[in-house]
């Protein structure tokens, strides 16, 4: 069994060699060499090498390195993130409520949006590929179909022209046939400029208070007093009053299609 094992480790080594090493030398060795000796053990790899478990290793973690960034770009995120960002400048507390909160709350909220595509993509590929019923290959097309749904509803047409408008590529007759190397940014775009209009939004009442406040300062020649430091307690106090967060959560939430 342990010579197995070790047969099994010198294979995955071998393998990662001939992807890293270059190619020549990797063949002249193999040509000087085709068997490889330890003191009371012989190991023969035979003429060639099957590549395809380690390739399919490689792809998995590269797929688990970029999973942070498919969180954040292809999901509500970031539109979530940036508000809640724009509340709470809005607001004047620059640390309060704190990043983490913030990321927590947001990835929380994600998984509330985004609770009706990831139940599809694990009824339609996810658990299909757990029970080998569909290749690794057809489960990321499935992925990706489920994914495009929901980025679908959201994006606009004006921001997909922009990348066939710089391209100089005909745009195709619907969004189903626009490339996901298009569909994702224009649809950053768009989660960008509706979380914008969102912000917009939210600064009105406060900037309209700090309006009120600095005038009632200058009126009273307190001009050295921030007008600032007075007018966040009177922030926090109609924050709390109207209900604030639960009104900006609904406010994300039912901005999504």
């Amino acid at each position: 069994m342990e010579a197995q094992s070790i047969k099994r480790i010198l294979k995955v080594l071998l393998g990662l060699v001939f992807i890293l090493a270059p190619f020549e030398v990797f063949a002249q060795a193999t040509a000087a060499k085709n068997a490889l000796n330890l003191p009371g053990l012989a190991v023969n790899f035979g003429q060639g090498v099957d590549l395809v478990d380690t390739i399919e290793v490689l792809v998995l973690f590269t797929v688990i390195t970029l999973a942070p960034a498919i969180l954040i770009l292809c999901t509500c995120f970031t539109r979530i993130i940036v508000v809640l960002s724009f509340m709470r400048q809005a607001i004047g507390t620059q640390n309060m409520p704190p990043n983490q909160l913030l990321v927590g709350f947001a990835l929380f909220l994600s998984i509330f949006v985004m609770q009706p595509t990831g139940k599809e993509i694990y009824d339609k590929a996810i658990f299909p590929y757990m029970k080998d019923k569909m290749t690794s290959v057809q489960a990321i097309d499935q992925i990706e179909v489920s994914l495009r749904g929901f980025m679908t509803k959201q994006v606009r047409t004006a921001d997909i022209q922009l990348f066939y408008d710089v391209t100089g590529r005909p745009q195709p007759n619907t969004v189903a046939d626009v490339p996901i190397h298009f569909l994702i940014p224009a649809f950053i775009i768009s989660e960008l400029k509706t979380a914008f209009q969102i912000g917009f939004l939210l600064y009105i009442p406060f900037l309209i208070l700090d309006m009120v406040v600095a005038s009632v300062l200058m009126a009273m020649g307190m001009m050295m007093l921030p007008p600032v430091v007075v007018s966040l307690p009177f922030k926090l106090l109609l924050f709390v009053l109207v209900d604030g967060w639960q009104l900006v959560t609904g406010s994300i939430l039912r901005s999504f299609q």
